[in-house]
Formats: C-alpha cells, sequence, structure tokens
C-alpha cells in the first residue's frame, strides 16, 4: 500500500463524508491542528512533519483498487463511490513553519476547504504531524543538552515500523541532530549516516584484535572500533598497539565505541589509555539507552565523550510517547464553531498566533486570537498552499535546522532546564473570548 493511499484514514471519514455528499454538505470548512496541553515531561514542543502534510494533500487520490474495496464493503451507494474516485484536495493551508517552537492551544495547522476534503484529511494529517512533533521535541531537548557533541539517531531497529524509522531520522535530523545510522534517510532526505560495527563482528573473530585489523582494512576511512565486546580496557590497549601497524598502512584510528557498562568510568579509561598512547585525537562515541537525562548526567560528570548514539528513548519518545493533539472543526459555511466537551472546549474561529520578545531577543509570551484581528508581534502561521497546490518552496532540511537552533536559542531559559520549569505564558485574546460565549448562546 502506498504511504499516501487515500484508505489511510479511520472508516469514520468515510462514512461521514458519505453523509455530507447526500446532504449536500459541501459549503467551506475551517479545521486547525493543536496540541491541548504539554506531556509531564515538556516545557514546549516543535513543530515537524509539515512537507510531509503538503505532500500527502496534494497526491490525494483514490485508485480504482480502492474505490473496488470500498464496493466490495457493501458500505457505500455507488453515487458516493462516483465522488471518491473523482477526489482531490483543493483546499488553502495555514500553518507555523517546521522547527517552530509552539505550545498548548495554538493552532499549528489550519485547513481551509470544502467540509468534505477538510473532514477526510484528518487522520493522516493528524498521524504525520505527530509523530514527527513528538521526536522533533524530544531531539531539541538533547540537542540544547549536548551543544557541540556529535548526536546521532540509532533508533530504526525500535522505531514501531518503516516509515517512523525515516520519520525518526527526519525529525531528529531537523532538529539539530548531526545525522542518522539509517542508511535509508541518507537516500530519501540527504541526511548525514553514520556507522560502525556491531558486536558479532567481534564475536566472529578468533581474537579480538584481529576483528579491529579486518575493519579497519575494509573500511579505512571510517575506522571507528566497538571496544566492549569483551574487557573494555583491554580492547583500548589494543588499540593502541594496532594503531601504528595501521598507520603504515595508510590508516588512521579515528574513534572507539562505548556501549555498555558505567559510561563515564569507561570513558575516563579508555581516554587515558588512549592518550598515553599517542592516540589524543581519536574520539570516544557512546550509545547503550541515552536520553537527554542520562546525558545531562554524563556532561555533568565531565565524562570525556566526543558523540553519542541516541536509540529507543529517541525513537519512540519513550518518557512522552504521545501528544494530546487534535483537529478540529472552527468554522463551518462561514459560522464559527466550538465544541464544548467537558475538559475538551475547544476556541472557535480562524485564529492566528502572535509572538513578542524581550529586549534579549527571548520569547516572552505568545497570543491567541482571530485571524486578521489586528495585534502585536510576529505572526506565526503562514500560508503554505492555495488550491491544493503549494505556493512557495519548500524549505531544505538544513534551512529547517538553522531555523529550529534560532527557536532554541530564543527560548527563555527556564524553559530549556529538563526539570522545573515554568508555564510560558499564552494568552487568548478579549475578541476570541467573546466570540466563543456568543457561538455558546447561539448553540444552546
Amino acid at each position: 500500500m502506498s504511504e499516501n493511499s487515500a484508505l489511510l484514514t479511520d472508516l469514520y471519514q468515510l462514512t461521514m463524508l458519505q453523509g455530507f455528499y447526500r446532504q449536500g454538505m459541501e459549503e467551506t470548512a475551517v479545521f486547525e491542528f493543536f496540541v491541548r496541553k504539554l506531556p509531564k515531561n515538556r516545557s514546549y514542543l516543535m513543530a515537524a512533519g509539515l512537507e510531509q502534510v503538503l505532500d500527502y494533500l496534494e497526491s490525494l487520490r483514490f485508485s480504482s483498487k480502492e474505490i473496488d474495496w470500498l464496493a466490495g464493503t457493501r458500505r457505500f451507494a455507488p453515487a458516493f463511490l462516483e465522488r471518491l474516485a473523482e477526489f482531490a484536495f483543493t483546499g488553502d493551508v495555514q500553518a507555523m513553519p517546521e522547527g517552530t517552537v509552539f505550545f498548548p492551544n495554538e493552532p499549528v495547522l489550519r485547513i481551509t476547504a470544502p467540509l468534505p476534503e477538510a473532514q477526510l484529511v484528518e487522520s493522516r494529517v493528524v498521524n504525520l504531524l505527530h509523530y514527527q512533533t513528538l521526536i522533533a521535541s524530544k531531539a531539541a531537548r538533547l540537542v540544547w543538552i549536548a551543544g557541540n557533541k556529535l548526536l546521532v539517531d540509532f533508533g530504526m531497529r525500535r522505531a514501531h515500523g518503516e516509515e517512523a524509522a525515516l520519520m525518526a531520522a527526519r525529525a531528529s535530523y531537523l532538529a539539530g541532530f548531526s545525522g542518522s545510522a539509517t542508511a535509508a534517510a541518507g537516500m530519501a532526505f540527504d541526511i548525514p549516516v553514520y556507522g560502525t560495527m556491531a558486536h558479532s563482528f567481534i564475536q566472529a573473530h578468533e581474537q579480538e584484535e584481529l576483528a579491529f585489523l579486518h575493519f579497519a582494512e575494509a573500511n579505512p576511512d571510517n575506522v571507528v572500533l566497538l571496544i566492549d565486546t569483551y574487557d573494555t580496557e583491554q580492547a583500548a590497549h589494543k588499540v593502541v598497539g594496532l594503531a601504528s601497524r595501521l598507520k603504515a598502512q595508510g590508516i588512521d584510528v579515528k574513534g572507539v565505541r562505548l556501549d555498555s557498562g558505567n559510561l563515564a568510568d569507561h570513558a575516563g579509561k579508555v581516554r587515558d589509555i588512549l592518550d598515553r598512547g599517542g592516540l589524543r585525537e581519536v574520539t570516544i562515541f557512546a550509545s547503550g539507552s541515552i536520553d537527554e537525562y542520562v546525558l545531562d548526567q554524563l556532561l555533568r560528570q565531565q565524562a570525556p565523550i566526543d558523540g553519542f548514539g541516541i536509540g529507543t528513548r529517541l525513537d519512540t519518545s519513550a518518557d512522552a510517547p504521545y501528544l494530546d493533539c487534535v483537529y478540529k472543526l472552527q468554522e463551518y459555511a462561514g459560522i464559527a464553531r466550538r465544541k464544548r466537551s467537558e475538559g475538551k472546549a475547544t476556541w472557535p474561529g480562524r485564529k492566528q498566533v502572535y509572538r513578542n520578545y524581550n529586549e534579549n531577543g527571548k520569547m516572552r509570551g505568545d497570543t491567541v486570537t482571530l485571524d486578521g484581528a489586528p495585534y502585536a508581534g510576529e505572526s506565526l502561521l503562514r500560508p503554505v498552499m492555495q488550491g491544493g497546490r503549494a505556493i512557495s518552496r519548500k524549505p531544505s532540511l538544513q534551512e529547517i535546522r538553522e531555523y529550529s537552533r534560532e527557536q532554541l536559542h530564543r527560548l527563555p531559559e527556564a524553559l530549556l532546564r529538563l526539570s522545573d520549569t515554568p508555564e510560558y505564558p499564552v494568552a487568548i485574546s478579549a475578541e476570541l473570548q467573546a466570540l466563543a460565549r456568543q457561538v455558546d448562546r447561539q448553540t444552546r
């Protein structure tokens, strides 16, 4: 099945569409994607996934095979299936650029389109924005803590499927990671790829030193040796002994990798062995159940580690594995709409987010107000699609990386901590509150 199959949706989207078409409910609708509240361990989020959403909307069609399958379910009338055979997205999209830092109740993306079109795309739009935003937000925390350290996405094998692995590589890279171990991400997104060796390579040899030699001779430009298969410090001595032999062949040892045990303790001992052996330029790379909390601890201990592979805890966002994000109807047929469900009420109408900064260029506070209402500050939602077609050049991943780094540097210092963070001020404008009261009176 294509990754952008029209059937990548919930069944109820199709049953609702059949009802909309039957009643001629095809006037303009406005839906917005936003996050209701932050996870326990987050003080901000970073928007990601917009490029994939735009690609999905531009290419959205029902294939004849999909129409045949729907017909075979006997749930849908022939007239409805004929409409689906002609389906295409013709709407407009406004969105925050990828890499934008945002907060609860702020629309990240707004879709304006005929009601059936805007409704059908809900499930896949949420699916695409949710996961990459989740991973980019996790990665941004690691990037800030790591400073100038090398960070590599190591999480493919524990990611929740093929698409998740690729999107995690993309999202972490746009948030500031150095690259990924996933080869397909290099091909798909031109992301730098990194790789060393597995313990199995060492175990397949009778002698550890012979494994090092064979790997170096096979990969002379990428000699990073895994040294914790047996005895970490003894292996470091073997690397020192082998280095001069490799040097005679024109091969330099670039680094060693640690993947287990007390990383700070092993790194200190290995650094000392390498330095005494004249290998001061050889780097130490560490992996193994590392997240921002472990990374922060290692850096506070001044562990002599130059780079980190971040795997399972990144690609699953282990401490906050989901976002309370939704895509809700805010206007239909020119009339503002509002959900009033207990604990899930929404703010009605088309909205814009304005951000203000202090004299040092740091974010001071945001205001959510009605789109078009005059308000001071930087407007965050920008037009990206009109009439079903993207209207501007898509930024490169490198440009998004630079923008996301700027966004992190403009966050208040207190929000960049891993714990005990204050709540960022997001105000709901008086105009928006007044509209909500008006809608409530009308719907009662």
